[in-house]
């Protein structure tokens, strides 16, 4: 036990962070000016990790969080903490990335654009059903019985068996919880089986929730057995309770793991999708499609994307890691002709339909490995590029995209991440061609520890 630890700072994890007789101490259930007892669990030579344990006195940058799951669900750690704190350690996080860990020299950073919302932000929520709930302190203190063990919510951080049950859950709109707690209270009722992780029975598996602001809702169940009647009886109730569902889906995967992507989707009710739109152009979601979780600031963030690319409408553009296409369409009225890759066929059949919905026709797109498909053919077909759009995952660009994109030497880059610290890897590279210019971290995700950051590359004079 480590007594009255001042905690100083937060990691990029999330973290808080305090010093202790030359060590590093990583501490959870804490924020930036607490004094604690910390409980150590991991003890390093150079660093430690621990728990808050007890409090001698609460900062002025903590605030009391809002969700009664606060601390036992995995998500929305930073609750705890300020709004616009949290702005400000994510916003030194991407400077730290860049220019600590990446040696990166960069121009102008512009001040982190927070969420205007910072509750119901999500347009898409995945739920777990389980017939093993997580217990809580509360439930086990209380000393009697616990008869219902079913619940529907969210994964205990560390425990893939074990399921939090979720009241109500302020990450979406209010009517996710509605729907979710009916669609409990109907299952227990009509007893239908809520699905055992380590058995791998039961018929309830998982559930996945999105709207748009258009006012479109879709709800996509995971069933672990064949459809029968009970689970359509479920199905109707659930199209009648909620009239406002506008794609009510569903899959039986009868596998080992969640995963859907591999499996066909039903349709039992209404469209086999939903629209989305920012700005002036409208998005298809199928069940399957990634679209960026937070639409509002989604739009701010292909808007600073679209600026940085300092487009003319003469430009030819490769929007790299595509995906469903939504920045490629969003720029695509501000360019020449706009290329998008991505590596999931799914994922580009979506694009095309974005574009034709759009009535957008200077877009083209590929499927295939971005290291396969940039080939010195393709580049002859296609044109070279005069601007780069990047938007890989959290792991970054492969060095070889990365060596193709200097082969293609475009005049600008506007790398779009989720991951400051990848990105600081991927620019120290490009460094040796290109400037950092400009940088702008987004706040996608309130009261997490995560941050988006669009970066403009200029190529070097003479190059």
């Amino acid at each position: 036990m480590l007594p009255e630890i001042l905690v100083t700072d937060v990691a990029a994890e999330g973290k808080a962070v305090a010093r202790h007789e030359g060590k590093v101490i990583f501490i959870k259930n804490a924020v930036p000016g607490d004094v604690v007892d910390v409980r150590v669990y991991r003890n390093k030579s150079s660093f430690a990790e621990g728990e808050a344990v007890r409090f001698h006195s609460y900062s002025e940058k903590r605030v009391i969080p809002f969700c009664e799951h606060f601390g036992v669900c995995g998500g929305c750690k930073w609750q705890d903490l300020d709004y616009g704190e949290q702005l400000k350690y994510k916003h030194q996080q991407v400077i730290d990335q860049l220019t600590r860990v990446g040696k990166v020299s960069i121009g102008e950073v512009f001040p982190i654009a927070g969420a205007d919302l910072t509750r119901h932000y999500r347009n898409k929520l995945e739920y777990t059903f389980s017939s093993q709930r997580w217990m809580t302190v509360e439930e086990i203190g209380a000393g009697t019985e616990i008869a219902q063990r079913n619940g529907v919510g969210f994964h205990i951080p560390g425990r893939f068996d074990k399921v939090l049950d979720v009241n109500t859950c302020w990450l979406q709109d209010d009517l996710t919880n509605r729907i979710r707690n009916e669609i409990r209270r109907y299952a227990l009722e009509n007893e239908i089986l809520f699905f055992d992780l380590r058995q791998q029975t039961g018929a309830l598996r998982n559930l996945i929730v999105r709207n748009t602001t258009l006012g479109e809702w879709m709800l996509l169940f995971s069933f672990g057995r064949p459809l029968d009647d009970s689970l359509r009886g479920l199905l109707s109730h659930v199209q009648i309770a909620f009239p406002e569902i506008s794609a009510l889906l569903y899959v039986i995967n009868q596998k080992k793991n969640d995963t859907i992507h591999d499996l066909p989707v039903e349709l039992f009710a209404g469209k086999d999708h939903i629209l989305e739109q920012l700005g002036p152009v409208r998005y298809r979601i199928s069940p399957k499609s990634f679209f960026q979780t937070n639409t509002r600031q989604a739009k701010r963030l292909y808007d600073i994307t679209r600026d940085f690319a300092e487009l003319t409408g003469t430009e030819n553009v490769y929007d790299l890691y595509t995906g469903t296409g939504s920045i490629a369409c969003y720029v695509a009225g501000s360019a020449k002709k706009v290329v998008g890759v991505e590596y999931v066929e799914e994922a580009i059949t979506d694009a095309k339909l974005n574009a034709a919905l759009n009535n957008i026709n200077n877009t083209e797109f590929f499927a295939g490995d971005m290291k396969d498909v940039l080939t010195d053919d393709f580049i002859a077909v296609h044109g070279k590029p005069d601007v780069v759009i990047t938007d890989p995952p959290r792991a970054g660009m492969h060095e070889d995209v990365v060596r193709k994109i200097m082969e293609m030497h475009p005049q600008r880059i506007v790398y779009v991440s989720c991951n400051p610290a990848t990105q600081a890897r991927d620019l120290s590279l490009l460094s040796e061609m290109y400037t950092v210019e400009k940088v702008q971290p987004v706040d996608m995700f309130p009261h997490t520890h995560h941050v988006e950051n669009v970066a403009l590359l200029k190529l070097r004079t003479g190059m």
